[in-house]
């Protein structure tokens, strides 16, 4: 009997291991203190300064035609809505985000409408060590597929930040080169963490589409300007 109890022991923690990796930790609210949910629109609002305060867009700042990378919008504006899903294949009981959990980001934007807006880690990056953030990512693929991390709280409003399920570097902000729009990377260095809440889109959506086609149509024009 008693060579039983070490293989019990394993199962347990086999089991208990397998319902980390399926349900994550605790759920990812709002700035109005509500479960996130999977595929509701979301603005991304950074709360770190090198993004200005403004809300996160697809904007080309280093890289050209249309693969764009993510920044932020001007100071006081929403940014471009995005929709938080599962990666394909992956099976959930319940429609709510959760922390530690394995998450795909797709912008909901008309920029280079033949391009998927899913975010990736540039694969081809020449910086292989931070690595650009792009739109044009799949579900399907596994440089597609982040985590949401809760990071803190400042005034009463969870703060949270993002990993991937491979190693230990976030998503973070390290400044541009001079008169350029610092640009969303995947990094180990802890000081250029990006930090955001995350803010339920409420508007009717040609409200939500005028906020982006705003956004969007100031990105187009500065991009010859880098």
């Amino acid at each position: 009997m008693s060579s039983s109890f070490p293989l019990a022991s394993f199962l347990i923690t086999l089991l208990l291991a397998a319902s980390v990796c399926t349900h994550g930790g605790e759920p990812v609210t709002d700035t109005d203190g509500d479960e996130v949910q999977i595929n509701e629109a979301y603005f991304i609002q950074p709360v770190t300064t090198e993004l200005s305060r403004g809300g996160l867009v697809p904007l080309a700042a280093r890289v050209s035609g249309c693969s764009p990378g993510i920044t932020g919008s001007l100071p006081e504006e929403l940014g471009t809505p995005v929709s938080i899903a599962f990666p394909k294949g992956f099976i959930r009981d319940n429609t709510f985000v959760n922390t530690s959990l394995d998450i795909t980001i797709e912008f909901k934007s008309n920029v280079c409408k033949d391009l998927s807006k899913f975010w990736q880690v540039d694969d081809f990056a020449e910086n292989r060590t931070q690595p650009d953030i792009l739109v044009g990512g799949s579900p399907r693929e596994r440089n597609s597929v982040f985590k949401i991390e809760k990071a803190g709280e400042v005034g009463g409003i969870n703060i949270y930040n993002f990993t991937t399920p491979v190693g230990t570097k976030t998503v973070g902000v390290p400044p541009g080169p001079y008169r350029t729009p610092p640009q969303l990377v995947l990094t180990s260095d802890k000081d250029s963490t990006l930090l955001v809440k995350f803010i339920k889109v409420y508007y009717a959506t040609t409200h939500v589409t005028s906020v982006s086609s705003r956004v969007e149509k100031l990105g187009l024009r500065m991009i010859p300007f880098y």
